[in-house]
């Protein structure tokens, strides 16, 4: 009798700058608040709101890589690469995520330019220079303490290969075939399990990755972002059509799950994915 194939950490991806391009590791550190250098830099319009590609879908054509020190290089079709620095931690602003103020620091003018060149709207770039104190997780789902980056909501969002898979089956059957079958990339994930099956996640508490172990704080609801062509910022129906047919919980079109890590470490494509409750 064949054993049951252990799953396994298929991907991880960094996005340092909130709604652009990310990039690929072999391994990542986990801080509480999330993978070394995530979602620590954002966009944000001239009054201090969060710009992101369900405002603005462009952001996808922008890449952001990462810079020794925190710093991230950006990059985008038409436009010369730009290194920004990490501002130094003084001159804190008030910005808006999600209707709630955040305090983040400016960083350089031409960091504001870049971005506002490739938008073609006035914005700014900001660091979150300490999560750790400026952005608590909602209370609603959080433990005492916890904290995240400029991430939506939690530290890590976890998806699975399987998953997909069956979503992408259920695309095909759907109303706009022509639309997939749908790249991972839309989901914008930082952890990737491969040999799972479908919707498995879905059951999830706690799980361990490698060494390390991460709390299950709810399911990831899902939006207009996923629709986005990640490649050309075009965007279509799918997925939130088959998701609302099919993953609708409560109000919420779900895929993947939100994930806290219980303590610092360092997880690695290849680890294996246990389930522990």
């Amino acid at each position: 009798m064949e054993s049951p194939v252990q799953p396994v950490v298929s991907q991880i991806n960094v996005y340092p700058v909130k709604s652009a391009g990310g990039f690929r590791l072999d391994e990542a550190e986990i801080e509480p608040w999330g993978p070394a250098g995530d979602r620590r830099w954002m966009v944000v319009d001239a009054t201090g709101k969060a710009v992101t590609q369900r405002e603005r879908a462009r952001l996808a054509l922008a890449a952001a890589g990462a810079l020794p020190g925190g710093g991230v290089r950006l990059s985008a079709p038409g436009r010369a690469d730009l290194d920004v620095p990490v501002p130094e931690p003084i001159g804190a602003v008030g910005v808006t995520l999600f209707g709630k103020k955040v305090k983040a620091i400016p960083a350089a003018e031409s960091a504001h330019q870049w971005f506002s060149g490739h938008l073609g709207v006035e914005v700014r770039l900001v660091h979150l220079d300490d999560p750790a104190t400026r952005r608590p997780i909602d209370p609603d789902f959080a433990l005492p303490g916890e904290a995240v980056s400029f991430a939506d909501g939690f530290p890590l969002l976890v998806t699975a290969v399987a998953s997909l898979d069956a979503l992408n089956a259920l695309v095909a059957q759907g109303a706009h075939p022509h639309e997939g079958p749908l790249p991972m990339n839309r989901f914008r994930p930082n952890v990737v399990v491969d040999g799972t099956e479908a919707w498995a996640e879905d059951h999830w508490s706690r799980i361990a990755i490698g060494d390390l172990t991460f709390r299950v704080a709810k399911p990831c609801g899902r939006c207009v972002i996923t629709t986005t062509d990640q490649e050309t910022a075009g965007r279509g129906r799918e997925p939130l059509r088959t998701l609302g047919r099919h993953r609708r919980f409560g109000t919420k079109l779900v895929f993947g799950q939100n994930v806290v890590p219980e303590r610092p470490g360092v997880i690695r494509t290849g680890d294996p994915v246990r389930v522990l409750d």
